[in-house]
This record gives C-alpha cells, sequence and structure tokens, in this order.
C-alpha cells in the first residue's frame, strides 16, 4: 500500500529551522523492518508513523524510529505528530492530543500563540559521571566544565547524560571523541550527551543547549525535547536558577545551522517534579510513499 507522509520542521520559530521529522500516516501494515528502513532512508533524527486514523485507549497508537533504532519516547516527534493529528484528523478546534508511544501516553495540549506543550513523565534522577572523563569524551578541558553541579543521567522517558558548562566558548569547541563518548555510554544508561550554557546566542534565551545522541545513530541533534525535560528537570532539582519553578526558553541546533527554541516548564513540590516542554511546529511538505 501507498502511504501519505508529511515532512514538519519542530521547535522552529520559523520554517527551515528547528528539527526535521518526517510522519506517515495510516502505518499499521508497515513491517518493523520497513520501518527502520524507511527511517534510515529519510535519515531525519526521528521518523514517526501513526498506526491509524482512529483513536485507541484514548489516544493514538505511535511509534518513533532513529535511523538507528526505535525509541520508547522523544520529543520533537511527539510534538510534531500530534499537530499533524490535530490538523488531518481531528479538526483545528481540539485542545488536546494524546499519543500512546510505548512510554505510554503522552498528552499534548494546544494554546492560543501557537505553542504545543507536551508533559513528560516524572524525572528519575541517576548516576553521576567525573568531570575528568567527560571532558575529555567532549574534546574539553576539564575546566571548561561547572563543578558546582554533577555531571548526571536524568530520564522523563529517555535518558540523557547531562553536563553543565561554563560558557558559550566551551559549549561550542565541544568535538566528540568516539572512543571517550563509548567509554562513557557503556557504564551509563543514558546514550545521548546533553551539554548546556548559561549563555545565549539572543536576550530572549535563557541557555544555550547542545546534544549528541549518537548512540542513536544521530551525530547531534537540533532540538531535542526529551533531552531538554531531562534539563528542565535537572534545573529544579539543583536549583541551577536559584529556585524550585522554571519558565525560560532556551536556543539549541545554532552550531550546526538549525537555530531552535524550546520552551521548558518545571516545578518541584514536595519532592516530585513536574515538566513540560513547548515548541512551535510548521508544516513543509507532503508526499505519498509508494
Amino acid at each position: 500500500m501507498s502511504h501519505r507522509f508529511f515532512i514538519t520542521d519542530v521547535f522552529g520559530e520559523s520554517r527551515y529551522s528547528g528539527n526535521q521529522l518526517a510522519t506517515f500516516f495510516e502505518a499499521g501494515d508497515i513491517s518493523d523492518r520497513e520501518m527502520q528502513q524507511i527511517a534510515r532512508e529519510i535519515n531525519f533524527s526521528e521518523t514517526t508513523f501513526i498506526l491509524g486514523n482512529e483513536e485507541r485507549g484514548g489516544g493514538f497508537d505511535v511509534r518513533i524510529f532513529t535511523p538507528g533504532e526505535e525509541v520508547d519516547f522523544a520529543g520533537h516527534p511527539t510534538l510534531g505528530t500530534a499537530f499533524l493529528i490535530r490538523k488531518h484528523l481531528l479538526g483545528s478546534r481540539a485542545e488536546r492530543v494524546v499519543l500512546n508511544l510505548k512510554v505510554g501516553p503522552i498528552p499534548v495540549d494546544f494554546t492560543g500563540d501557537g505553542l504545543l506543550w507536551m508533559r513528560q513523565r516524572e524525572p528519575e534522577f541517576g548516576s553521576e559521571v567525573a568531570a575528568d572523563e567527560i571532558a575529555g569524551a567532549l574534546g574539553l578541558k576539564e575546566s571548561d566544565i561547572d563543578r558546582r553541579w554533577p555531571v548526571q543521567e536524568v530520564s522523563t522517558g529517555l535518558p540523557q547524560l547531562i553536563v553543565p558548562l561554563k560558557g558559550l566558548d566551551a559549549l561550542r569547541r565541544i568535538s566528540i571523541s568516539k572512543e571517550g563518548y563509548a567509554r562513557i555510554v557503556s557504564g551509563t544508561t543514558a546514550k545521548t550527551v546533553l551539554a548546556f550554557c548559561p549563555e545565549a546566542y539572543n536576550a530572549e534565551e535563557t541557555l544555550s543547549v547542545r546534544v549528541f545522541p549518537i548512540g542513536v545513530g544521530i551525530v547531534e541533534d537540533p532540538a531535542t525535547g526529551s533531552g531538554n525535560g531531562c534539563l528542565a528537570a535537572y534545573l529544579v532539582r539543583h536549583r541551577y536558577l536559584g529556585t524550585d519553578a522554571i519558565d525560560i526558553k532556551v536556543g539549541q541546533g545554532y552550531e550546526i545551522g538549525r537555530p531552535s527554541r524550546l520552551y521548558l516548564w518545571a516545578k518541584e513540590d514536595d519532592g516530585s517534579i513536574r515538566v513540560s516542554v513547548g515548541g512551535k511546529v510548521s508544516e513543509i511538505a507532503e508526499g505519498v510513499w509508494a
């Protein structure tokens, strides 16, 4: 069977920015093997497959593939796929779309300002990594790591290793050592490294971020909703900005020519942290996969 598909840009303030996504409709008849082949052929960070046009159990069944493997959860595919389901299956008045992902149901809310918001799972905080080890893996000096904060695994559905850097200069100088990276991730649940710093490329953003999901077949990601959800939880848990709640914008993708903006909201209350990540979606193209 042929399948209708769409290309969207997610977490960009305009078209041709943010993170690219391909989404296939009525994909229930596509085999696991072919889904992986399609994702590898398209070679975006992720490709999503909506299994049917009807809700099941209160949400739409969706699968997410990187060029290298299927993943249980990812941020920009969740927002982009929800945008398309709302527009092409539910109608533009729907205020919420729920995706049934392997990690569980993820709700996406639509606001009047053009933003989509996804509520992520309760964060889990894991092991810490020594600053000298991560510095070597990133091609940096140990002095580039901000030692006031831990290098730590965090997950809101897809584990990330969060690395605090001192400034934009260090963030720009990252040059991944494949051997060093392999040594780090061999001892962690997280196979993706997220580095951030307290400087931004423009006045509207509070932090700058780079994400390296090499473990799932992506050299560098231009916009990472799952990773920035983990970052939001990390910022609140460690009071990085001096408060138990945040409502900020962060920039990502500038270094690879895909400037992106992610909206982070998080709050800790009685030890529990609620996390939401927002952004904009632009529809770029549609076609038929024969």
